[in-house]
């Protein structure tokens, strides 16, 4: 059953809605939210169980979360939208195009994959669900994952960076990081979505991404059927938070070609 979530909605016009990354809250695109307010309507939830949305309970799925942003669409009278995910949102954005394609005028997948987990990748989210479980804190985030989100730049260069983006992680709810590693690991690949897609997209990805790589942007890039893809130079898993200037830029091209073209 679809949850209220709690989200962030400024500005008018094309509405883009921006999904976070795992371990995070919608307080990842604060620089997004100032710099495109200007020109668009920018929706960016919290996903269930993160920052002000309730967990519920579902048992652990992504295409709960994809539901949950479609009934928010539906709770503010929008029937398409430019939808971004970013890593985890990536995997949301995609599931939303396989349940609910008719609401999404445009596709932004950052720093994502199409594909499913491999089983030792499975096994290994699996086993971070439990150990948070069974510690009731977040801190094997902070320490094995943490160091992973960002690019080497970032890490020797951007002090104040990594440093919100650490407090970010520590402020993930320990039962909501559980769902959603299990609902991560539990999807399904998404390839078949992808080349069904017909909307227009725009693919990113960090050059220094050691999660997601570019070849992971490239094969997503290659099977949409109407898509462009960007490599943010100097940036990690998190480009959004990393190089907001570059990754702004870019959506705010994309989406406004969008909406000249009434697509």
């Amino acid at each position: 059953m679809s949850i209220s979530l709690n989200a962030r909605d400024v500005g008018e016009g094309t509405p883009l809605v921006l999904l976070h990354a795992f371990p995070l809250s919608s307080a990842m695109w604060l620089a997004q939210r100032e710099a495109l307010v200007s020109r668009f309507r920018v929706i960016t939830p919290d996903l269930r169980g993160f920052g002000g949305s309730v967990l519920g309970d579902d048992e652990p799925s992504i295409d709960v979360m994809a539901d949950d942003v479609a009934a928010m669409l539906d709770s503010k009278g929008i029937d398409r939208a430019v939808i971004g995910g970013l890593s985890m949102g990536g995997y949301v954005a995609m599931a939303l195009c396989r349940r609910h394609a008719e609401r999404v005028l445009g596709l932004v997948l950052a720093d994502t994959r199409g594909d499913a987990d491999s089983e030792a990748v499975r096994a290994d989210r699996l086993r971070v669900a439990d150990r948070i479980l069974a510690d009731e804190s977040v801190a094997v985030l902070v320490e094995e994952l943490l160091p992973r989100l960002v690019g080497p730049t970032t890490l020797r260069q951007r002090a104040l960076v990594y440093g919100r983006v650490r407090g970010l992680v520590r402020a993930a709810p320990p039962r909501a990081a559980v769902w959603a590693q299990r609902a991560i690991a539990g999807r399904p690949e998404a390839f078949g979505v992808l080349r069904d897609t017909r909307v227009p997209a725009l693919v990113i990805t960090g050059a220094e991404d050691g999660l997601t790589t570019e070849d992971d942007s490239r094969a997503m890039a290659e099977a949409l059927p109407n898509a462009e893809l960007m490599v943010i130079p100097r940036a990690g898993h998190l480009s959004a938070v990393e190089q907001p200037e570059l990754f702004n830029e870019a959506v705010a091209e994309f989406v406004s070609a969008l909406a000249r073209t009434g697509s």
